[in-house]
């Protein structure tokens, strides 16, 4: 891999996608794992971080673009420094997950797929996060948060600075 491609990314990152690489069998089944590195590196998936994905990889930037483009997990567009995943499938819709969208979207400010303008939040939707048993849910970040309610909503939000 080129040198200044790598130096794009911080000491910590390249040694997170070090020992991806060395996980998996090929780079290609590394590219999710690594994409969500670059993510947390740069905060979105831009031409430029498409580009350094590609190069670490060895794979093209259309390859790169077109999984970073496909999976709502990455954005091209900046992310807060928390980023909400509200589900709004079927059991949580049941449970009352539009109401706490509008929550949400009056809580923050913003509407789903914007981001508060002290760039704490950014608000989506999922299509489902395996937690029907726990619905309604959400997720923040990496942690799952089950049984909501409005109430609920902003005491976890407390926990996000």
């Amino acid at each position: 891999m080129r040198e200044a491609v790598w130096e794009r990314f911080s000491e910590e990152t390249r040694r997170r996608i070090r020992e991806i690489l060395a996980r998996y069998p090929t780079s290609r089944a590394a590219a999710l794992p690594v994409l969500y590195e670059a993510q947390r590196e740069f905060g979105r998936m831009d031409a430029a971080a498409v580009q350094a994905v590609a190069r670490v990889l060895g794979l093209s930037r259309a390859e790169v673009y077109g999984l970073a483009t496909y999976y709502t997990m990455f954005s091209e567009e900046p992310l807060g420094r928390h980023v909400i995943h509200l589900c709004d499938n079927l059991a949580c819709s049941l449970l009352g997950a539009e109401s706490l969208r509008g929550h949400l979207e009056r809580r923050l400010g913003i509407r789903v797929g914007g981001t508060t303008p002290d760039g704490r939040f950014t608000l989506r939707t999922a299509e489902c996060l395996g937690a029907c048993g726990g619905a309604p849910a959400m997720l923040v970040d990496d942690d799952l948060h089950e049984g909501l309610t409005p109430e609920r909503i902003d005491e976890v939000l407390e926990r996000y600075p």
